[in-house]
Parts: structure tokens; C-alpha cells; sequence
């Protein structure tokens, strides 16, 4: 083999490693944007509930919940295990700071939507009311209606305190709009599960719903506007 011949092979394979070192770099730094992506809509999402005088009930009793879990887009249907639609956070509260910890991520799956919706997607919001809703969503799945008792939330100004409301004992408090428009959601029967995939990308590491809520074992900077917006509820 000639020298020139020898040289140009070895620069070809020193630019084919080089580019399959960076391939995987890449490819998690999509990951990362995506999944970051969930939580900045989140935090958008969070804002225009906290905005809506419709949910003057969510705005008083947040800071009574014991975690909250926050979907940007649930689509009409069964599991949705990819993309955007059905994927959601959670954040807990610590009893003793009253600091809302790192997000979890979720999926919610097997949804029915009433008859107020008009449409085939809506943002949820639930507050966990209970150290039981709390401990469910700890496990891998947890039933709405089975493993824990889930309750549409008081909606207009008649839901303000001190006004004739009836009281809402369940473990879980759902809220939902489409549209722009209050959204009759029946979350009886559905799935909350874990996206363990999603929890890895975001911290760069295997890690459970306990390691993030209640170990603070990780941290992501990113998620400083999701949280800052629950801590001022705006």
C-alpha cells in the first residue's frame, strides 16, 4: 500500500471515530432539550391555572396540598407513551420547609373526558391532598378510584372561601381545561404511572420517584422556573 494510500484510509477512520464519539453526546442532548421541554410547558401551564380566577379554589388551597402533579396535554384515549401528549410532573412539598422539591415525571393514561370538554386534548392539574396520594404515587402505577379517591375541583367564584362549597375530602383534586375553557374531566379509572426514562434523561442517572421527592438525591437548574412558580403561585 502506497503512503498517500495509507495516510487517506487512516484519516478516514480518525473522522468516523470521531463522529461516532460525538454521535451519542448528541443524541442525549436531544433527550435532555425534549424532557426539559415537558417541564418548561409545565411551568406554562402551571402560570395560566394560577391566572384563571375559575380556579380561586386550586389558588387557595395549594399551599395546603401535600404534592401536585401538572399535564400540559392529556389526549383523549389509552396510554400514551411517547411525545408530549399524557406526560406530566410531580413535585412534593416538604412539611417541615414547605419547599416544593425536583420534578417526577409521569404519564396518565386511560382518561375519559365529559361532556363540557369540546375538544380531544386538556391541561391538568391535581393537587395530592393526602400523605396517601403521596405514598401511591411513590410506587410504580397508581389507580385513580382504586388505589386512591380522586374529586373534580370546585370551579368559578362561587368555590372561594368562606362561600357555600361543598367540602372535598378526596386524596386527589383534579382540575382541567380545554380550550381555554373548564374541561369536565372523569379521571376515574385512570393510571398515573412512572416514566422512569424520562426521570434518567433529566438527571443523567437511574434514579426512583423516592430518590427525587424525598431523598433530593438529584437536582436539574432547569427546573428553578417550574418550582418558583409554585412557591409565588404565578
Amino acid at each position: 500500500m502506497k503512503g498517500n494510500e495509507f495516510i487517506k484510509i487512516w484519516g478516514l477512520l480518525a473522522v468516523a471515530a470521531l463522529f461516532l464519539s460525538f454521535a451519542p453526546v448528541a443524541r442525549a442532548s436531544d433527550d435532555m432539550a425534549a424532557v426539559q421541554a415537558k417541564v418548561d410547558k409545565a411551568r406554562i401551564t402551571l402560570g395560566e391555572f394560577m391566572r384563571d380566577p375559575n380556579f380561586i379554589w386550586l389558588h387557595e388551597n395549594i399551599d395546603r396540598a401535600k404534592g401536585v402533579l401538572i399535564f400540559p396535554e392529556v389526549l383523549k384515549g389509552g396510554f400514551i407513551w411517547g411525545g408530549s401528549g399524557g406526560n406530566g410532573v410531580l413535585l412534593v412539598r416538604d412539611e417541615r420547609t414547605g419547599q416544593w422539591s425536583q420534578p417526577a415525571f409521569y404519564t396518565v393514561g386511560s382518561v375519559t373526558f365529559g361532556l363540557q370538554i369540546g375538544g380531544e386534548a386538556a391541561e391538568v392539574v391535581m393537587l395530592a391532598m393526602t400523605q396517601r396520594a403521596v405514598d401511591s404515587l411513590l410506587s410504580s402505577s397508581v389507580k385513580l378510584g382504586g388505589d386512591v379517591s380522586v374529586a373534580v375541583g370546585p370551579i368559578g367564584a362561587g368555590a372561594k372561601a368562606g362561600m357555600d362549597v361543598p367540602r372535598v375530602t378526596a386524596d386527589i383534586v383534579s382540575f382541567a381545561k380545554a380550550k381555554g375553557l373548564y374541561a369536565g374531566l372523569n379521571l376515574e379509572g385512570s393510571v398515573l404511572a412512572v416514566r422512569d426514562s424520562l426521570n434518567e434523561a433529566y438527571y443523567g442517572r437511574r434514579v426512583t420517584p423516592v430518590d427525587i421527592l424525598e431523598r433530593h438525591e438529584v437536582t436539574n437548574i432547569r427546573s428553578a422556573g417550574l418550582i418558583e412558580g409554585l412557591r409565588c403561585k404565578c
